[in-house]
């Protein structure tokens, strides 16, 4: 999509994510400031390849871009063809979502008394240019969407740990839960983090 990409807008962010967490900031303080880092990058749709910005017309794609040396966090574009949706799911570690291309709804959910998921308020349409934040702490629960039925959507990713290697959960309405392990889209070879198959990828 675009001509002269900017790289160092990405690594920028990455070093900026990385000398945050070495002040070992507590989580609300992590967020606060990661959500202007990661706003000032999804500001500019000049920098992710073309090839970590395709489509899949079967299901949405997540495109690892940055894994921490010591997986502190995570760093993925999520590309979502028209129409594409998650199923409802948790993540289990802090998070952070910003818009690049197209738009997004992201529905929250909550537990009722007898266990079942109930949605938590409007969906939240995000915008380029626009963050949010998931935690256990905050909530975790939530189904996205892309908002648009005839175009492209990309959101930019940002997670406290190796997202692709993090036990966590789809739910159905009743509450009940089934964990997997995601991995990524841009690899050749199998989930190396659940070889094991037992449960299937988001």
């Amino acid at each position: 999509m675009t001509q002269n990409l900017r790289p160092e807008r990405l690594r920028h962010f990455i070093d900026s994510l990385a000398a945050l967490l070495d002040q070992h900031p507590d989580e609300a303080n992590l967020l606060d400031h990661g959500h202007t880092l990661l706003a000032n990058l999804v500001a500019h749709d000049d920098w992710l390849p073309d090839e970590l910005a395709q489509p899949n017309p079967e299901r949405y794609q997540q495109y690892l871009l940055h894994c921490d040396s010591r997986q502190r966090f995570s760093v993925v574009s999520f590309v979502w063809g028209p129409g594409q949706r998650t199923p409802i799911h948790d993540h289990r570690v802090w998070g952070l979502i910003g818009m690049l291309r197209g738009a997004e709804y992201s529905q929250g959910f909550s537990r009722s008394a007898d266990g079942a998921l109930v949605a938590e308020g409007e969906p939240v349409r995000l915008a380029p240019g626009q963050v949010e934040a998931v935690s256990p702490r905050i909530g975790d629960i939530h189904q996205v969407n892309n908002a648009f039925s005839d175009q492209v959507s990309i959101s930019i990713h940002v997670y406290g740990g190796n997202i692709g290697a993090v036990k966590r959960a789809v739910y159905a309405e009743d509450g009940s839960e089934k964990t997997f392990i995601s991995g990524y889209s841009n690899t050749r070879l199998p989930n190396i983090w659940d070889l094991s198959k037992e449960n299937p990828a988001l």
